[in-house]
């Protein structure tokens, strides 16, 4: 039989990844670098810390081994160490909406009322990018888009897009998309283009769930 000690000193690490992620601000940190990397300063803007603040969090990940940095002259950036950091993130997100008490109430108080927002399945998208007769907006900041977008999406960040407005041509429908369930940059784009008359869709997740399911992307 193994020692108890040993075991326990095992399961201890085993349970690192999940201790670094017990925090809410690097939890926000594992969010935005699924979408790829990014520089201390631009992930401080992100999550609205001080960049010594989230340098903290960032060597408290570095050093679970869930991101990994890289030096370009003054600056460092980060990125995630693997894919299955962002998959931990999308379970520990699916645990939390089966089992947490309030949850849909607290996404409705950030989110605002989904309701009235209609939604596009990627299934739905992959058959509309075919038939070519629909505008893919990725509007997420444009550091994200540069690091991989959908098909064909025009960059379009969200705090850019009611002065921009006239660059979404046409009449064809728009398909917002953003980081994921929980970004509200697809929301605000959809319901503005309603306002405006358009006919308007949020992608029922974001860039990270298109390409884990294995859906073309660019760079």
């Amino acid at each position: 039989m193994g020692d108890h000690a040993a075991k326990a000193v095992l399961f201890d690490a085993l349970t690192e990844g999940a201790k670094a992620l017990a925090n809410g601000r690097r939890a926000e940190l594992i969010d935005v670098l699924a979408q790829g990397e990014r520089s201390v300063e631009e992930l401080a803007a992100e999550i609205d810390q001080s960049v010594a603040n989230t340098s903290h969090h960032l060597q408290r990940l570095l050093r679970s081994g869930l991101v990994k940095a890289r030096r370009s002259g003054t600056r460092i950036y980060y990125a995630l160490a693997s894919e299955t950091v962002a998959d931990l993130w999308r379970a520990m997100r699916a645990v939390a909406e089966e089992h947490v008490s309030g949850l849909d109430r607290l996404a409705r108080d950030y989110l605002g009322d989904r309701d009235s927002l209609e939604r596009m399945t990627r299934d739905e998208l992959v058959k509309r990018l075919r038939a070519g007769d629909v505008v893919v907006l990725d509007v997420r900041p444009a550091a994200e888009f540069a690091a991989g977008h959908l098909p064909g999406a025009i960059s379009l960040p969200v705090d850019q897009l009611r002065e921009r407005l006239a660059e979404v041509g046409g009449g064809a429908e728009v398909v917002a998309y953003c980081r994921g369930p929980y970004c509200v940059y697809a929301d605000d784009a959809v319901r503005l283009l309603t306002s405006e008359g358009r006919a308007a869709y949020r992608l029922e997740d974001g860039f990270p769930e298109w390409a884990m399911a294995g859906l073309p992307i660019e760079r």
